[in-house]
C-alpha cells in the first residue's frame, strides 16, 4: 500500500524501513535521529502517547532501547540508515529546526545543489 501511494511521486513518508525498503529509490532521504534519553523525554511531554500525563522517563527509555536493539537485529527490514540518507540529529533540535534543516536539503537536492 505505501508503494502505490508514493507511485506518482511527491510524497513524504516516515518509518523505520522507507528508505531501505519500501522507497529504496527515493529522490531524497533523511535518517533523523536522537539519542535515547531525549526520544523518552519527548515521548514522556506527548500527551498523543502520555494520555496528558507525564509518563516515566526511565520507563519509556528502557522500552525504547528495547525496540531499537529488536528493529535494528531482526532479519526482515532491520532498521538502518541508507546509504544515501542525509543523517540529521536532532537531539538538540526544536521541530521548527529539523523542520528548516529537512527543507533546506530538499531544496539543495531538487535545485541540483550539493550540501554539506
Amino acid at each position: 500500500r505505501q508503494r502505490a501511494l508514493g507511485d506518482g511521486g511527491g510524497v513524504v513518508m516516515e518509518g523505520r524501513d522507507i528508505g531501505t525498503v519500501v522507497f529504496p529509490n527515493a529522490d531524497v532521504k533523511f535518517y533523523l535521529d536522537a539519542s535515547v534519553d531525549e526520544r523518552a523525554r519527548r515521548r514522556a511531554r506527548d500527551e498523543a502517547h502520555s494520555g496528558g500525563q507525564e509518563g516515566s522517563v526511565d520507563r519509556l527509555r528502557t522500552d525504547m532501547a528495547a525496540r531499537d536493539q529488536s528493529d535494528t537485529t531482526r532479519k526482515v527490514a532491520p532498521l538502518q540508515m541508507a546509504s544515501d540518507a542525509i543523517y540529521v540529529d536532532t537531539t538538540e533540535l526544536d521541530a521548527e529546526q529539523v523542520f528548516r534543516a529537512v527543507l533546506g536539503r530538499v531544496a539543495d537536492v531538487t535545485t541540483g545543489q550539493s550540501g554539506g
